[in-house]
């Protein structure tokens, strides 16, 4: 090879700063729609008239498109190009967004959500794809994943609290107008400062339809299950069923894939002990997580008496814990310590974080007992998504790294919907047997008996991140390279010297 070759190979793209930008502000458009539409459902379901029955499906339209086509989603990707499918998935989510945001009945915004869901599992795999292909030298690729990991933590609580504005100053659907200008002007934004990578027809491999359809039907059935075990219970027929079936279907999508040639989900990616240590660590974590959101909001706005902006606010701490956590320690540390070094303290810390809230009591202040529980868990979770999505895709080539992402975003969207539809059912199940040896119509006893509920869930939720925690020292052993930390960062400044063509600024900022 030339040395002209070689040095066109090594020098990262000038752009990759503002690429990071563009992903970044796709990522959290997703982890934030996935919650701030909570807060204005009640709002929602005043306005148009949505039963009770059905208010749930404003929820789980979403989540059933998003998780059931998650891996074709990131398949999409690879075979027509990250760029292409992350700036269709953009403009799509803009136009569905707008159609939900103009709904005139339920069922026109039931089918928006569902909508929104789809183009989701466009972009989200595609997103993190771009991330990792973007980003090879282990410095910059550390603080790009740090970046990215905050966004995922830290999204979910910041969307409670612009839900809370939007609702309560304006109206409830500008929590889905909000989301059309930011994904146009970003899909443009893309279409500037991402690199292309179009695959033509000549090059372009087969997609594996048998494993869509098993793949993408056995996660859709297991989403729906547990989304309808919430008012159903875990002991309804439909609920069953739709598990058993989830599960026989991904079980035969593995049989079918072990003899496709171009499988839609290559299972080397998820036999890998890293990235399948990864991805279960995270889907486990997302079960605990997603509960304390879930009772955390009932606590602050039912118990406490907080206003949906206030309840907001009262997240933000653990966002900013988060942050620092993700951008502060783990990006520095992810090229100098085992990456199981990272993952399982994080889940430790946050399990102390749930232990810390099973003393919770129907008058526990809110800086006394919910702050320091947020600011364990941020910290914790802080620790365990950047490393954990970095582990995703690393060492996989660009040809699968949409596989590799989608792996680990159904991972997490599997974890959280099982998570709120377990935890949910616990809770309520502790607070019925809680409220029936006792005089279940004074409101004072029937608060005690919701925070009981909560507390019950909370102990089972850290149970969870414990065994989270567990897997990921048993099953993670990547080390970073000798002089990843520092030598790699030197080598590629040299080159980058050699040709003469990078300016420093971004490096300086990386470093």
């Amino acid at each position: 090879m030339s040395s002209t070759a070689a040095t066109r190979h090594e020098t990262p793209d000038p752009r990759r700063w503002w690429a990071l930008a563009v992903i970044a502000i796709a990522q959290l458009m997703i982890v934030l729609d996935i919650t701030i539409v909570n807060i204005a459902l009640p709002s929602a379901q005043k306005d148009l008239g949505i039963s009770d029955a059905d208010r749930q499906w404003v929820i789980t339209a979403y989540t059933l498109a998003f998780g059931g086509l998650l891996l074709l989603g990131g398949r999409l990707g690879d075979l027509f190009g990250r760029k292409r499918v992350f700036t269709v998935g953009l403009l799509g989510f803009a136009l569905a967004s707008a159609i939900g945001g103009a709904a005139t009945g339920p069922e026109m915004l039931f089918g928006a959500r569902a909508l929104q869901g789809a183009f989701g599992a466009l972009l989200a795999p595609s997103a993190l794809g771009l991330l990792s292909t973007t980003f090879t030298d282990p410095k910059e690729r550390s603080t790009a994943f740090g970046i990215f990991g905050a966004i995922a933590g830290g999204g979910a609580a910041i969307g409670l609290l612009a839900g809370g504005l939007l609702t309560e100053y304006l109206n409830w659907r500008w929590c889905l107008f909000v989301n059309t200008p930011i994904a146009v002007v970003t899909a443009f934004a893309a279409f500037s400062v991402l690199s292309r990578d179009h695959i033509g027809k000549g090059r372009r491999i087969k997609l594996d339809l048998p494993g869509a359809v098993l793949g993408c039907g056995g996660l859709l059935a297991i989403v729906f299950g547990t989304s309808e075990a919430v008012t159903r219970g875990w002991g309804d027929w439909l609920v069953l069923g739709s598990l058993i079936l989830g599960v026989a279907l991904l079980v035969v999508f593995v049989l079918v894939e072990k003899r496709t040639e171009h499988a839609l989900l290559p299972l080397h990616i998820v036999a890998e002990r890293n990235r399948g240590g990864g991805a279960l660590s995270i889907g486990l974590a997302m079960i605990g997580m997603f509960g304390l959101f879930l009772f955390l909001t009932y606590y602050l706005q039912v118990i406490k008496g907080f206003s949906p902006v206030m309840s907001g606010v009262s997240f933000l701490p653990m966002t900013a814990a988060i942050v620092i956590s993700s951008t502060g320690f783990a990006a520095r540390l992810m090229t100098r310590v085992p990456s199981r070094n990272l993952i399982g303290p994080g889940l430790l810390l946050a399990a102390a974080g749930m232990a810390w809230l099973t003393q919770m009591k129907v008058d526990s202040p809110w800086a006394g007992m919910v702050l320091p529980a947020e600011l364990l868990l941020g910290f914790g979770m802080g620790l365990v998504f950047m490393p954990s999505m970095s582990l995703a895709t690393l060492g996989v080539a660009p040809s699968e790294a949409g596989a590799a992402s989608a792996t680990i975003n159904s991972a997490q969207q599997v974890g959280g919907s099982f998570g709120t539809a377990l935890l949910n059912t616990i809770a309520a199940s502790a607070t019925a047997s809680y409220l029936a040896t006792r005089i279940s119509a004074d409101p004072g006893v029937q608060a005690q008996g919701a925070v009981h509920g909560y507390v019950v869930a909370t102990w089972v939720a850290m149970g969870i991140l414990l065994v989270a925690a567990l897997i990921a020292f048993l099953m993670i052993d990547h080390r970073p390279a000798p002089g990843e930390a520092a030598g790699e960062a030197g080598g590629a400044a040299e080159a980058t010297a050699t040709a003469g063509a990078q300016a420093p600024g971004p490096r300086q900022r990386a470093s």
